[in-house]
């Protein structure tokens, strides 16, 4: 398979999937919305369903927006706020161009099972210079850093319902007003900083928390 991510045994769905998804990310960019329900899929870490504060991000592994924020604010973030589970934060996948490689990373972390899937995500974050050299032999060597074969790589990045279930998340996504990546949600109210050029600041985000955290 090429760096051009020409997967062969990807089915006319990934395909055409894929395309529809590059396009309506097309329009709006890489960078900016209101959702706050739960939503079929949740992927969470911190405090428990019903949390008096529910943090929602939506990302993509190919965002370098989103992996800019990852790499300047998560361990900041998770220590004060999710590791001490004064907040549910939940990660919510919306595929970039290319979009084909998105959805494949989304299926291998979601293979991993729960207890692996930020892992999964945090690393191919963490690995996009490498991701755009050669897609396929990153997402491999990350599949199987969680434990997964090639065969079961394979095997998930081709499935028909995990692909169905992926274009309905994103579908969901952009129905809810999210117009790029990463948009960030506390209690369903969205947390932007003008003119940053990795998203939100932890500063914002934190002070919105904070006020949450602070009502009766």
């Amino acid at each position: 398979m090429s760096a051009t991510i020409r997967y062969a045994a990807m089915s006319r769905r990934a395909a055409m999937t894929a395309a529809a998804l590059t396009a309506m990310v097309a329009m709006a960019g890489c960078n900016s919305g209101g959702a706050g329900a739960p939503a079929a899929g949740d992927m969470a870490m911190g405090a428990p369903a019903g949390a008096k504060v529910e943090v929602v991000e939506y990302a993509s592994v190919t965002c370098h927006v989103c992996a800019a924020w990852q790499a300047e604010n998560w361990e900041g973030f998770k220590t004060r706020y999710v590791d001490t589970n004064k907040v549910r934060y939940v990660f919510r996948e919306i595929p970039t161009p290319p979009a084909e490689v998105a959805i494949a990373g989304f299926l291998i972390a979601r293979c991993a099972g729960e207890e692996k899937y930020f892992d999964v995500i945090h690393e191919l974050l963490a690995s996009q210079e490498e991701m755009r050299g050669d897609p396929r032999a990153t997402l491999f060597r990350v599949g199987n850093g969680a434990g997964l074969s090639n065969e079961r790589i394979q095997q998930c990045i081709t499935d028909e319902a995990g692909l169905a279930a992926a274009d309905d998340r994103a579908k969901a996504a952009f129905a809810a007003g999210v117009e790029g990546t990463p948009t960030f949600f506390v209690n369903g109210t969205k947390v932007i900083t003008p003119g940053s050029s990795s998203g939100t600041s932890l500063a914002d985000l934190s002070r919105a928390i904070d006020a949450e955290l602070a009502k009766n």
